[in-house]
């Protein structure tokens, strides 16, 4: 196999995966976060460096966001909207993190593949990536990727998507200028 071979595997496997998301769920995704006071961001392993990835964004944005576990994590209110990144929906730092924070009632979505996880009674949105999880469903987009490559690249763009979204939702029009939020301690 060479590069060109796996740039088509690897193209060709996200545009399936885009074409099979469903639009309405992303402009919820787009609307919950506008909407909220604080935005917390949780996963695990590459897909928690994807929601990480996301909150840097959001934060770009002017969106007060934070990933679950860092230093400066504030409480979560009512308020507040929690997104977690979970394929299978059955990891287990996922799941418990899920029912600890239905305890404080923020807004609950959980990015995934498995639309009948155990996340499910406590998500208000649930978000789909149809594709290989650890749980190879029958309806899962099948990937030739390593492991669940697919997931996690798919996770990190459509984040870049929704963020798209989010400055059409709040007229920044001057993308140039969301440099200024941009670390500058480099």
């Amino acid at each position: 196999m060479n590069f060109k071979e796996t740039r088509e595997i690897v193209l060709s496997e996200l545009q399936n995966v885009f074409e099979n998301i469903d639009p309405a769920q992303v402009e919820k995704l787009a609307e919950m976060i506008c909407e909220s006071e604080k935005v917390f961001v949780a996963g695990v392993g590459r897909v928690l460096l994807m929601m990480q990835a996301f909150e840097k964004r959001l934060n770009h944005l002017g969106i007060d966001s934070y990933y679950v576990g860092e230093i400066n994590e504030p409480a979560i209110t009512e308020k507040d909207l929690l997104i977690v990144g979970s394929g299978s929906g059955e990891s287990v730092v996922p799941v418990a993190l899920v029912k600890v924070a239905s305890k404080f009632n923020p807004r609950i979505v959980h990015i995934g593949s498995n639309p009948q996880s155990s996340m499910t009674p406590y998500e208000d949105l649930f978000v789909r990536i149809p594709c290989s999880t650890k749980l190879n469903l029958e309806d899962e987009i099948k990937s030739r990727q390593i492991m669940s490559s697919l997931f996690e690249q798919s996770l990190l763009l459509l984040a870049d998507m929704t963020a798209m979204l989010i400055a059409d939702r709040k007229n920044i029009t001057d993308l140039h200028s969301l440099w200024r939020k941009h670390a500058n301690l480099e």
